[in-house]
């Protein structure tokens, strides 16, 4: 079974998963928030997911910042028409710098570093791999 993990934002979510031995992570998609939950419901029907990671919004100094109480408010949707699917959540600091050095380091050209879509991946891909490695 597969790892989901889902980088939120208000306006798009980066989507990554693991592969069926939960070792490697894979960016995905991005989508609409606003369609997050049918997207959702839709992959689930065509593949084996056991676990769901979000990535939890805080400030430097560990508070929680606005866009937290979103996030919370998904997890329970999730909860609720998705009870089999364990809920996990994972620091998301810095994952969209983070994924933009990456991005630098991996030679994408600029045009493609500027494009926030593959930043959303690139930073779901980064919090599910923290994921793994802490749970290791």
């Amino acid at each position: 079974m597969r790892i989901l993990c889902i980088d939120y934002g208000r306006k798009k979510c980066g989507i990554a998963v693991t592969d069926p031995l939960q070792i490697i992570a894979t960016g995905l998609e991005t989508v609409p928030t606003h369609r997050l939950l049918s997207w959702l419901e839709e992959y689930l029907q065509r593949e084996e997911v056991s676990d769901l990671v979000v990535g939890e919004s805080l400030d430097d100094d560990q508070a929680a910042n606005p866009i937290q109480q979103e996030i919370l408010g998904f997890e329970r949707k999730v909860q609720k028409q998705f009870p089999a699917l364990a809920l996990h959540r994972q620091d998301e600091y810095m994952s969209s710098r983070r994924a933009r050095e990456s991005m630098l380091a991996m030679g994408m050209k600029k045009k493609r570093r500027r494009d926030k879509q593959e930043v959303d991946r690139i930073a779901a891909t980064l919090i599910l791999q923290d994921f793994l490695t802490e749970r290791k």
